[in-house]
Formats: C-alpha cells, sequence, structure tokens
C-alpha cells in the first residue's frame, strides 16, 4: 500500500543578519544553507496495517507525511501510494488518502457539520448508496448525532476532533494519516476515537499512519512502530520487539508516609536507579528502577523492606514512552 524507496528531501534555508543592516544586507546578499529533513527513507506498510511514525519535533515526521500526501516532492527517490506516485498524480491520489492534522480543519466553520459532510462527498464525488453506509456508521460510533445540526465554530475541541475523524473517512479512503488525533482531549473522547479507528480498520481494512506524542494511542492501536530522529530511521518493528530489545529496565514504586525518611540499601550501589516524588494520594513515592538481568523484582522489594516502612507497592513493566526516552538519550536526540 505504501512503498518508500531510498527518499531523501532537501530544503534550502536563507539565513538572515538580525537588524536593521542585517535586512538591508539581505536584499543584495543572500546566504544559503541546505537543510536535510529526510534521509534515505526505506520502509514498506501492507493493506490494514496501522503504524506509528514517531520522532521529536524536528525529526522529520510531518515532511515524510506530507511527502506521502504527494504535498511535496522527494529529492531523491521514489514515493508510491498504491502503485501510483502522489506528487505526480494529487487529484487521484487525493481520492483514496483521509488526513486528520490537529491543527487544521476540513469543515468549513459557519456550516453546520451535516452540510461540511455533504459538501466532503461532493468534493470526493462518492456515490450515495456508499456515503449514506459510512455516514451512518460514522455518526454511530463516534456519537455525533446532537452535532450534526450546529455549526463547526460552535463545537468544542473534543466534538470538533471526533467530527474531523469523521470528514476524514466519509469517502472510504484506503490510507488515513492521523496527526496527533487526540491532542488535547479528555480521556472518554480519546476512548470513543481509538474505538472509532479500529473499527474502520477490522470493517474496511483501512490502513492508518498515525503520529503521536501520546503513547497510549500508539499502545493501543499500533502493531507496529517507526522511530525517526534527525530524518534518520531508527526502528522499524513491532511494539513488543521494540520493548524486548530496549525495554531492559524495571521499575518497582514503593508507596510509603510522607514524613518517613527513605532509606537507601547499601546493596544497591550504580546498578539501581531511585527516583522520588510526592503526590497527594499516596504520599512519598520513590521509583526503584533496575536491570533484571542482575536483579529480581524480589530481590529489589526484600532489600527496600530491610530498611524502609512500605504502605504498598507495585512492579511496572517499562512503557514505551519510557523506551523511547532512552533511545533518544542514547543517540543524543531530544
Amino acid at each position: 500500500m505504501i512503498d518508500v524507496r531510498n527518499v531523501r528531501k532537501v530544503y534550502e534555508r536563507i539565513e538572515k543578519t538580525p537588524g536593521l543592516w542585517g535586512a538591508v544586507k539581505s536584499l543584495f546578499v543572500q546566504r544559503r544553507k541546505t537543510f536535510v529533513a529526510v534521509e534515505h527513507l526505506n520502509f514498506q506498510i501492507q493493506q490494514g496495517e496501522m503504524v506509528a511514525y514517531i520522532g521529536a519535533n524536528g525529526a522529520g515526521k510531518s515532511t515524510t507525511i506530507k511527502l506521502l500526501c504527494g504535498i511535496l516532492t522527494p529529492t531523491e527517490g521514489e514515493v508510491l501510494i498504491n502503485g501510483i506516485d502522489p506528487s505526480q498524480k494529487r487529484i487521484q491520489n487525493a481520492k483514496q488518502i483521509g488526513a486528520v492534522f490537529g491543527q487544521r480543519t476540513q469543515l468549513l466553520w459557519d456550516l453546520p457539520v451535516r452540510e461540511s459532510f455533504e459538501l466532503l462527498k461532493h468534493i470526493y464525488e462518492v456515490e450515495a448508496s456508499s456515503f449514506g453506509e459510512m455516514y451512518d456508521l460514522c455518526v454511530h460510533v463516534l456519537q455525533l448525532e446532537a452535532l450534526l445540526n450546529v455549526p463547526v465554530r460552535q463545537l468544542s475541541l473534543g466534538q470538533k476532533m471526533r467530527c474531523e475523524l469523521a470528514a476524514a473517512f466519509l469517502h472510504s479512503p484506503s490510507i488515513v494519516y492521523l496527526d496527533e488525533p487526540t491532542i488535547g482531549l479528555d480521556v472518554s473522547v480519546k476512548a470513543r476515537i481509538r474505538t472509532f479507528i479500529r473499527e474502520m480498520n477490522r470493517v474496511h481494512r483501512t490502513t492508518v499512519i498515525l503520529t503521536s506524542h501520546d503513547m497510549q494511542d500508539i499502545e493501543e492501536l499500533c502493531q507496529r512502530v517507526i522511530l525517526i530522529d534527525q530524518g534518520k530511521i531508527m526502528y522499524d518493528g513491532s511494539i513488543d520487539q521494540l520493548k524486548k530489545e530496549y525495554g531492559q529496565e524495571r521499575i518497582v514504586e514503593f508507596h510509603m508516609e510522607s514524613s518517613v525518611e527513605w532509606r537507601q540499601p547499601e546493596r544497591f550501589g550504580s546498578f539501581v536507579t531511585v527516583k522520588h516524588a510526592d503526590s497527594e494520594d499516596v504520599g512519598h513515592t520513590v521509583s526503584v528502577g533496575f536491570d533484571p538481568t542482575i536483579w529480581s523484582a524480589s530481590e529489589i522489594i526484600s532489600e527496600v523492606l530491610k530498611t524502609n516502612k512500605v504502605n504498598d507497592l507495585k512492579v511496572l513493566e517499562g512503557s514505551i514512552e519510557t523506551i523511547v526516552r532512552a533511545i533518544y538519550e542514547r543517540n543524543g536526540g531530544g
């Protein structure tokens, strides 16, 4: 469905000297600097896959999505979306993709939601029967019945994002790009959006590429992760394999009374990391991170109980968020 072969995208930036004299000087002499946004990207995505495309700000995620959408043309290499070059056949490509960008809208601000949906039907030239089936499914799963006659400008952020998601799927696209689809939303709206995306993937085998800083979105929706940093792919594989390769650390959280002072077990040394945090719910929390190849959870707990009074404890596996942060720190990323 998506075939990216040795793709490179290079920009030229004009550097200006600050101040009035710098502005005048730039009218006659311009200093140009080459900036590599993505470097030799290679990956393939099959129909029906849900893939997380993640990285720090400035890593090259948005550039990649624009290349896949046909907004940008590669400096080198080739992009094929369902067998066509998206930058050369933009109309044909636009009919087979959907997109949700957290900060942009495809709904008309002053029209009711229902009329925006009808307009999209005509823009994408969707047959009435096909549109009606998808329309009913979107309205039902996303619970949009009460919003259909409300002007878009009067919707809350959560309501608007649900409508944006429906708009991206109404023409039954083969591929949908989701850029931060749950940013700023409350827990219940996030859960409803995740349910909808899973349902579209299950019923229509829609291929989904998700970029998100919400690691719960990724863990609940995607089976595969592509991790990019400074324009290069650092990891491409399953979430389980990512945890296996990089998620060596396990954590035991010890909940203590706020007034109780933590006493470090002498055996811990430099092989164990200890972090302190205060919580209104459980008082003083101490997180002890350890390598399971050196220590077992029972040994950690036993050592702590010898020197500390503990109210409660919890054993945690390394989360994908912790793992990704560790990978970036290891490679000097942000």
